[in-house]
C-alpha cells in the first residue's frame, strides 16, 4: 500500500512538472526576432508590450507579454492612411505613447499627390481605450512644426512634455526639440536646433543625418537622446547619443553635449551591418534594460531587409549607457528576466 503511494505520488509529481515546462516560456531566443522590422517601437503599459514598425502603408500593433516571442503575434491594423491629403503616403516610423491616461500614436506621412520631404511631417492619433489594439483612433492631425520631418517622439521631464523630431534644414537634417501644450501643438515660437550633423560617421550614404532620436534616462541624473546617423541605406548608419544634466534647460543647444564617436554602430566579426532606429523597454521584472533596433546581415548599401533585434545592455559607472556590440544572429540568448 505505502509503496503503492509512492509511486502514485511519483508519477503525479512528474506530470505537474512536465505540465508546468510546456506551459512555460521560451529560456533563449535568437535574433532576428522578425525577418522585417524597419524603425521598431516598443511600450510597455499594464503587463503587456505593444510594438509597431513602418509598414508604409497602415499602422499596426503586436501585443504580447513576452517580447523575445514577439513573432507569435499577429498585427492588429489600427489605421489606414486617407486616398488623398497630407498623410496619405509613406506611413513611416510610428511611435505608441501613454499620455495622461490615453494613447498617442506618432507618426510620419507625406502627400500622396505631392510626395516629397517638403510635405513630410509628423501626425498624430489619439485614442481614449486601454487597450490601444482596440477602440478608436481620433485625428489630432499633423504636428506644427517649424519645418517639415520626420520621426516624431515624445518625453516628459519636471511636467513639461516635449516634441522631438528629425527636421530638414537645407541640404540636411538635424535634431530638433521643443515643448508641448497638448499632445499634438507645440508651444509657439519655442522650437529649437540641438543637434546637427559635424561627424564623418553622421555624414554616410551621401547624405547628412540625424534622425530616429530617442529619449533615455541615465542612472546618474543626466538624459540622453540617443538619435541615428547617416542615411539608413548606409551599411554605417549607427547610433550617436546627446548628454545633457538632469537640471539643465533642454530648449537651449548649449545643454546637449554630442559623442564623438558612435555609441552603438556595426560589428563585422558578429554580421551585423547599420543597426539603428531603436526604442528601449525593461523586461517584465523591471530588472533588464533592452534596446530594440533594426539592423541588416549583410553590407547590402540599401535601405532594405531591415529585420527586428533585440538585446539587454548595461551601465557604466559614471551613468552613461553601455551597448556594447550588436549580437549575431541565430545565436540563442537569455531571454529577457521575468517572462
Amino acid at each position: 500500500m505505502v509503496s503503492s503511494f509512492r509511486q502514485f505520488f511519483f508519477v503525479l509529481i512528474l506530470f505537474i512538472s512536465q505540465v508546468g515546462h510546456a506551459q512555460s516560456p521560451a529560456k533563449t531566443f535568437t535574433n532576428p526576432v522578425l525577418a522585417n522590422g524597419p524603425d521598431p517601437w516598443v511600450i510597455r503599459q499594464g503587463g503587456y508590450y505593444y510594438y509597431l514598425h513602418t509598414m508604409g502603408n497602415r499602422l499596426a500593433i503586436r501585443k504580447t507579454k513576452a517580447l523575445s516571442q514577439l513573432a507569435q503575434t499577429e498585427p492588429v491594423t489600427v489605421w489606414t492612411p486617407p486616398a488623398t491629403g497630407p498623410n496619405s503616403r509613406d506611413i513611416w516610423a510610428p511611435e505608441l505613447h501613454y499620455l495622461a491616461g490615453k494613447w498617442y500614436l506618432y507618426y510620419t506621412a507625406t502627400d500622396a499627390q505631392k510626395p516629397s520631404d517638403n510635405t513630410r511631417g509628423v501626425f498624430v492619433l489619439e485614442n481614449s481605450a486601454a487597450d490601444p489594439t482596440t477602440g478608436t483612433w481620433v485625428d489630432r492631425g499633423k504636428v506644427n512644426t517649424k519645418y517639415p520631418g520626420l520621426d516624431g517622439s515624445v518625453f516628459e521631464d519636471r511636467g513639461q512634455l516635449y516634441f522631438l523630431y528629425s527636421a530638414y534644414v537645407g541640404p540636411q537634417s538635424v535634431l530638433c526639440l521643443a515643448p508641448l501644450q497638448n499632445p499634438w501643438t507645440l508651444k509657439a515660437d519655442q522650437e529649437v536646433t540641438i543637434a546637427m550633423p559635424t561627424f564623418a560617421w553622421e555624414k554616410g550614404g551621401g547624405r547628412q543625418i540625424l534622425e530616429g532620436p530617442e529619449f533615455l534616462r541615465g542612472k546618474k541624473g543626466q538624459v540622453f537622446i540617443v538619435y541615428s546617423a547617416s542615411a539608413c541605406w548606409d551599411d554605417n548608419y549607427s547610433l550617436g547619443m546627446l548628454t545633457a544634466k538632469g537640471s539643465a534647460n533642454f530648449l537651449q543647444a548649449s545643454s546637449w553635449t554630442k559623442a564623438p564617436e558612435p555609441v552603438f554602430h556595426k560589428s563585422e566579426a558578429n554580421g551585423v551591418y547599420g543597426p539603428g532606429h531603436n526604442s528601449f523597454t525593461k523586461s517584465p521584472d523591471g530588472r533588464q534594460d533592452w534596446i530594440v533596433y533594426h539592423a541588416k546581415d549583410a553590407p547590402t548599401g540599401k535601405c532594405e531587409a531591415r529585420s527586428l533585434r533585440m538585446q539587454p545592455f548595461t551601465w557604466n559607472a559614471d551613468g552613461t549607457p553601455n551597448f556594447g556590440a550588436p549580437l549575431p544572429a541565430n545565436k540563442p540568448l537569455p531571454s529577457p528576466s521575468g517572462e
